[in-house]
């Protein structure tokens, strides 16, 4: 089930980025000479931190101990 949420949230960061650097593109007016660069950037932060946060909250988590 995890290799579902992984797979869901990289295809979801892939769109999300994309419309990102298009937003930034658009606020500079023109296209960027590095837009593959600002796009790994981007796309590389969010996945640290959604991959993390499934990894620790997701299905296969396991609940803390109770004493």
């Amino acid at each position: 089930m995890e290799i579902v949420a992984y797979t869901v949230v990289a295809i979801v960061l892939y769109f999300v980025s994309d419309m990102i650097v298009d937003r930034i593109e658009h606020k500079v007016g023109r296209r960027l000479e590095y837009r593959t660069v600002l796009f790994f950037g981007i796309i590389l932060a969010l996945a640290l931190v959604l991959f993390a946060l499934i990894q620790t909250f997701g299905p296969s988590a396991t609940p803390p101990v109770q004493n």
